[in-house]
């Protein structure tokens, strides 16, 4: 049994790992509102900027002018997995979640005979995705210097990918984020970004026929680059938000945690040393007893 000195010395260790927890939360909680709402201001010009690539892809379907962003190499042979993690753990589930949704990803393609590459976005994602597909990874971006997300950091990646694409390395790309919904509840998402997906209509109206100035291929030329660098920044602002609302709710468990820890160390420290004083009593008395 560990002695009385011992037991001291693990509370108050344990009671310092509970005010580095709750100091954590709290700044995780002050950081989450100001990425939160970066986050939701971010999806309204996303949304509506795919959806006018969908509109002008289903417009061009069919034509066979349309650009390898919208129609693809015409081949699913080569896939590359972007996976955009933390840069910090203490976060609960949030980075091994998205590692979890590729790593299914990536097992399925292989196992269709396909060839997976991974382009890591997050120090997190790396070293746990090199443990099993070391050799699958081809570039790895890591964000630890990066204060704050700004577009500029979406806009390299996007031009990273997009080098690799039309270099021929791959044919169809997919992004894998965390997106935030709530403070519990972060949802693992894995979007097609390379070639831009046409969701089929759903009304037998006849489709409008919009008159874009300049033409649709020059528009095309500078919107659809722009647009991979929106989803690539709209993915890590989500991911932003996310790591802060996993964060807050797993310091908040650790706290939790360490204040039940403490209140059990403590009973079983007053349960020895009210032992220890009745061992000595009784040893007293029945000593005075026997002189």
């Amino acid at each position: 049994m560990a002695s009385l000195k011992d037991m001291r010395v693990r509370i108050a260790s344990t009671k310092a790992t509970q005010k580095i927890t709750k100091a954590m939360q709290m700044v995780a909680a002050s950081k989450l509102r100001r990425a939160q709402s970066a986050a939701e201001a971010a999806r309204p010009y996303a949304e509506r900027a795919d959806a006018l690539i969908a509109n002008i892809t289903a417009a061009k379907a069919g034509v066979g002018t349309a650009p390898p962003l919208l129609a693809g190499t015409g081949k699913d042979a080569v896939h590359l997995l972007l996976v955009c993690t933390g840069e910090r753990g203490l976060s609960g589930a949030f980075n091994s979640s998205i590692v979890r949704l590729a790593r299914e990803h990536a097992q399925t393609l292989i196992g269709q005979g396909k060839t997976v590459k991974i382009f890591c976005v997050g120090r997190k994602g790396y070293e746990q995705l090199r443990r099993n597909f070391e050799k699958q990874i081809i570039a790895h971006t890591d964000l630890r210097a990066v204060r704050q997300i700004a577009f500029k950091n979406a806009e390299d990646i996007a031009a990273k990918v997009l080098e690799r694409f039309n270099a021929g390395e791959f044919d169809v790309c997919t992004l894998f984020y965390s997106r935030f919904k709530s403070v519990i509840a972060q949802i693992p998402t894995a979007q097609q970004i390379i070639p831009i997906p046409v969701a089929p209509r759903t009304t037998a109206a006849p489709a409008v026929v919009y008159d874009y100035e300049p033409g649709e291929d020059e528009l095309l030329a500078s919107l659809l680059p722009r647009n991979l660098a929106v989803q690539v920044f709209r993915a890590l602002l989500e991911n932003n938000a996310s790591f802060f609302g996993a964060q807050m709710t797993a310091m908040d468990n650790a706290t939790r945690n360490a204040g039940e820890m403490i209140r059990k160390q403590t009973l079983v420290y007053n349960r020895t040393r009210q032992a220890m004083i009745t061992k000595e009593l009784i040893e007293i008395i029945s000593g005075a007893e026997a002189v």
